[in-house]
This record gives C-alpha cells, sequence and structure tokens, in this order.
C-alpha cells in the first residue's frame, strides 16, 4: 500500500495547530482582526467568464509532498505581480511549511503587491486558522470536504461569512457534493488530484462538474498544464481554473499565463 500523504499533512497540521495556539490564543487573533480591512472580490470574480471566456487564479507554490522542491527561492512579490499582468483573476498561495514550503508570510507579500484577491490553500482543521487567514488579510479559504465532517465544513463556512472571506470548498468525489450543498458551500473546487496518493487525473473535473447542484459554481484544479487542458476543460461548462505547479515550473510565469488565455 502506497503512502497516504493526505492523511501524513492532517496528522502533521493538528501538531502545528497546538504548537500555534501555544504562541499566539485565538482569542488574540480575534481581537487583533482589522475592523477597516477592505476585502477584494474573490467569488464575484469567479462568478462569471472573464476574457477568453475563463478565469484563472494563478498559484504560488514552493514544493509539493509528491515532486518535492519545485521552486523554493521564488520571491511571491514578483510573482504576485507578475500573476496579475498576466490576466489571472486571483492568486492562491500555499501556506503549509513542512510538505509545500509555503508561510503566511508568502501569503502577506503576496498580497501586498497585488489588487487581485488572495485565496490561502491550506489545510484548514480548526477555527484557529480561519481567524489566522483573516488576520493576515486573505480575501477567501480553501476548505477540503474530505478531512472535514459535516458539522465542520458547515460551521467553519458560517465563521467564514462572519469574518468576510469567501470559500472554496474543495471536493474529489461525488458524494462529497451533497456534503458541500447542505453546507451551503457555493464555489467547489474540484481536484483533479488524489491528496492521499498525489496521483492526478485530467478528466476528473470534467467529469463531476456535471453533477453540481443549481447554482454550484465550479473550478478545475491541479494537472492542467496547457492551452489545450483548458480547452478540453471547458466544454464541460467549467470556466475556472486554479493552476499552479506549471505556472511557478515556467521561465517566464507572466507569458505562459498570457498563452493559457
Amino acid at each position: 500500500m502506497g503512502t497516504d500523504f493526505l492523511k501524513i499533512i492532517v496528522n502533521a497540521k493538528k501538531e502545528e495547530v497546538a504548537s500555534a495556539k501555544n504562541r499566539i490564543s485565538e482569542s488574540y487573533l480575534r481581537g487583533n482582526l482589522d475592523p477597516d480591512r477592505i476585502k477584494r472580490p474573490f467569488l464575484e470574480n469567479l462568478s462569471q467568464p472573464g476574457p477568453g471566456g475563463i478565469n484563472i487564479i494563478a498559484e504560488i507554490k514552493r514544493a509539493s509532498p509528491s515532486k518535492g522542491a519545485i521552486r523554493l527561492d521564488l520571491n511571491p512579490a514578483d510573482y504576485a505581480a507578475a500573476y496579475e499582468r498576466g490576466g489571472a483573476c486571483a492568486i492562491s498561495v500555499l501556506t503549509d511549511a513542512p510538505y509545500f514550503k509555503g508561510s503566511l508570510d508568502d501569503l502577506k507579500t503576496a498580497g501586498a503587491h497585488t489588487r487581485l484577491p488572495i485565496l490561502r490553500k491550506e489545510f484548514i482543521i480548526s477555527s484557529y486558522q480561519l481567524y489566522e487567514t483573516a488576520e493576515a488579510r486573505a480575501d477567501a479559504v480553501l476548505l477540503i470536504v474530505r478531512i472535514l465532517e459535516k458539522n465542520q465544513l458547515k460551521d467553519y463556512l458560517s465563521l467564514c461569512r462572519e469574518l468576510d472571506l469567501d470559500a472554496l470548498v474543495e471536493i474529489y468525489a461525488a458524494d462529497e457534493i451533497e456534503t458541500a450543498a447542505e453546507a451551503g458551500a457555493k464555489l467547489i473546487g474540484i481536484n483533479n488530484r488524489d491528496l492521499s496518493s498525489f496521483s492526478t487525473r485530467i478528466d476528473r473535473a470534467m467529469g463531476l462538474s456535471a453533477e453540481l447542484k443549481p447554482g454550484q459554481i465550479p473550478v478545475a484544479a491541479s494537472g492542467i498544464t496547457c492551452r489545450e487542458d483548458i480547452l478540453n476543460t471547458k466544454k464541460t461548462g467549467i470556466f475556472n481554473f486554479l493552476i499552479g505547479e506549471s505556472l511557478v515550473r515556467a521561465e517566464n510565469p507572466e507569458g505562459f499565463l498570457t498563452s493559457l488565455f
């Protein structure tokens, strides 16, 4: 039996969150939120097709558990600015440190160097992390159905509304669609990658998008490497794409992003 990356990451995340709470309390984070924070339009930017009939969330990603280092020395400020020039509608920042080599500092730096909305890409298992996300001035957060109980997901979506955070709710299998719908999720990320094995099937989002509930907006994520992948996926009605590794590996991220449109 192969390595279960997701189980390993979530177990590590529990220890990480417990350690963070010992350093900075949840009540301190709540009290440190900026009441004048101006949220940038993440959900709104993804509600309708943009230029060329698509929207792209461009990701800042240093590494992955399965492939190791991708671009450890990237400058989040440079990438954020390049992604904005290249036509992205939003920027996703991986903040997991042990396995993706990211940080909340990456998120804060990116957010300070772009007008685009910022998504925190993280393995959220605690309300503490949602307060962290708001305190870091993100505009949206990823919630993964696979690692949350039904009531947890519903509670976290409610807290996101209180904190004025949009939520991208990630599914991988058909049976997770109902869970997301019951919790009130509107923006649905369909991951082409199995987070347990990190194997990728580019047609997974294509197949699952037809099963979404009325009013749910799909976002295809993972494994998208070229314009042809976008065109094939777009035939199924998906017009939102989250793209990370192929952008970060590109010699000219701005130029490559432009070419995808």
